[in-house]
């Protein structure tokens, strides 16, 4: 027979959940979790209304006193994104992003995944050695690498005055070789260790039944694995291309600020020196760069909420 004591812990221990979650689904947080949405997405709204208001207004008004004077037009979006290469021209720079971001995303998610893989899976000597130093490379800043690359790119590799690799030497749109090569690095200790943690949670002994009926590593990571680890796959995949996206110092550095190879963010900081005092320019020219991947992770929300609340519950 328990104690009093007893059954009040046990019931304090399997309510105190439920309290949690009722607490956070209370008018109260919804109140606030409400206020909070309006507080974030306020700048976006001005800068939207701001990108569609006439040049005049834009540059005499607060974006506010819109619902005053509702004027709207598209010449900003017109100008910035077909104009000459003195006032806009951005056309051609969005292109760049895309052709930079998609394989910067593609290649360090297939490579994270075949890595993660094995270092979950294989068994094989110094394994956690190896994930030991995937994982202390995160920490390391990317920018200790920019010389170490250029170099490598520029010059090769040598070994006590023996050419080993030769310098790529890469001129106009190969460069973004170059670009995909260094984000591919960057990102790999990162996306390594996110599947990794989410590919060894898996049963050991759904993997062992699958050996047994005769499954090859290749078709259990294709059939078996991937379907299971979708989340951890899309949470690294959006993390990826938002940080690609919006990066500067790498694509700089490594693809130019030519119209040929550089991405949007090059250009907008080329339009926030020299055109300063063209609000209606630098408004449009950031919210196009804010749609496509506001769109992406709009689009993929639900994979990334799973991916973030994976293993945190039983059952």
């Amino acid at each position: 027979m328990t104690t009093l004591t007893e059954t009040v812990a046990r019931t304090r221990a399997v309510t105190a959940p439920q309290r949690v979650r009722r607490r956070l689904t209370s008018r109260v947080a919804s109140a606030v979790a409400i206020v909070i949405a309006v507080l974030w997405t306020t700048p976006t709204f001005g800068l939207l209304l701001s990108s569609l208001r006439p040049e005049d207004q834009i540059k005499s008004t607060g974006w506010w006193t819109f619902f005053s004077d509702p004027q709207l037009t598209l010449e900003n979006y017109q100008e910035v994104l077909f104009g000459t290469s003195s006032s806009g021209q951005m056309m051609s720079f969005l292109i760049n992003s895309i052709v930079i971001t998609i394989p910067s995303v593609l290649l360090p998610l297939a490579l994270s995944t075949f890595a993660a893989y094995a270092l979950a899976w294989l068994p094989f000597r110094g394994r956690e050695w190896i994930y030991i130093g995937v994982f202390a490379l995160q920490i390391v800043p990317l920018q200790m690498a920019l010389v170490p690359l250029l170099s490598f790119f520029s010059q090769g590799v040598e070994v006590f005055g023996l050419q080993v690799l030769p310098g790529w030497d890469l001129e106009g749109s190969a460069r973004f070789v170059q670009v995909w090569f260094a984000h591919t690095c960057f990102a790999l200790p990162l996306g390594i260790f996110l599947i990794h943690n989410f590919m060894a949670e898996l049963p050991g002994d759904l993997m062992e039944a699958a050996r047994v009926d005769g499954a090859t590593h290749g078709t259990i990571l294709r059939k078996l694995v991937l379907p299971l680890v979708g989340p951890a796959l899309a949470t690294f995949g959006i993390f990826q291309f938002l940080w690609v996206w919006n990066d500067l110092l790498v694509a700089l550095i490594f693809a130019g600020g030519t119209a040929e190879t550089a991405p949007m963010t090059v250009r907008l900081a080329q339009m926030a020196g020299t055109k300063g005092n063209e609000w209606q320019r630098l408004t449009s020219g950031a919210f196009v760069s804010v749609v496509i991947p506001l769109a992406v992770f709009l689009s993929m929300q639900r994979y990334f909420v799973r991916g973030l609340l994976a293993g945190s519950v039983k059952g």
